[in-house]
């Protein structure tokens, strides 16, 4: 009954992500498409950064990013899997958490957890629910910082918990980029 459950459950999972860019072997050789996040067009020829900073769904990440001295590392060859909080999962976050996390004494934390959000290589959607489905409907993953995130699959999405028990869930998948893959988030993540 276990192994019905979590196959149901990836395949409720998969109605939201159905209308994402995946790359699989059947479309290897045809370009992922461009697609709209945060009023802004992105493209898959572009880096991580060079399309964020277009996002409006993506300003204080960027800036976080921006002043954590990440823009290098996340314009490189990559590639990387980015968890990207919107700016509403900022904005549920305690009054004064951002402005605190960007102060320059602070760069050590912020630095931490931008790359909390990161998990090396290309993680597609369809990747990621295999892994799900492969661990018995959990997958862990081991992130840029060192920490870990348990992606599940909840109420038909795929759902990131973090180390201290907060959970965020994917809101736009398969967000292709040069270097990597975006996959946007409704809530931040924090590392233990």
């Amino acid at each position: 009954m276990l192994k019905f459950t979590t196959t149901a459950a990836l395949t409720l999972a998969l109605v939201p992500l159905a209308g994402c860019t995946t790359m699989n072997d059947a479309n290897a050789d045809v370009a992922p498409a461009t697609t709209t996040v945060g009023g802004a067009t992105m493209y898959p020829s572009r880096t991580i950064v060079e399309n964020a900073v277009n996002s409006s769904d993506h300003t204080t990440l960027v800036a976080a990013v921006q002043a954590a001295g990440l823009v290098e590392t996340l314009s490189g060859p990559g590639p990387f899997t980015v968890f990207a909080p919107s700016i509403a999962a900022y904005a549920k976050l305690p009054a004064g958490t951002v402005d605190t996390l960007l102060q320059p004494a602070n760069l050590e934390t912020r630095q931490g957890v931008l790359t909390y959000h990161v998990v090396p290589g290309r993680v597609t959607a369809s990747e990621l629910l295999a892994m799900i489905e492969a661990g018995g409907g959990q997958a862990r993953l081991t992130t840029v910082q060192g920490g870990q995130l348990t992606a599940s699959v909840m109420g038909g999405r795929v759902m990131l918990t973090d180390a201290k028990g907060g959970m965020a869930h994917v809101t736009q998948a398969d967000v292709m980029q040069s270097n990597g893959v975006i996959h946007v988030t409704d809530a931040v993540s924090l590392p233990g």
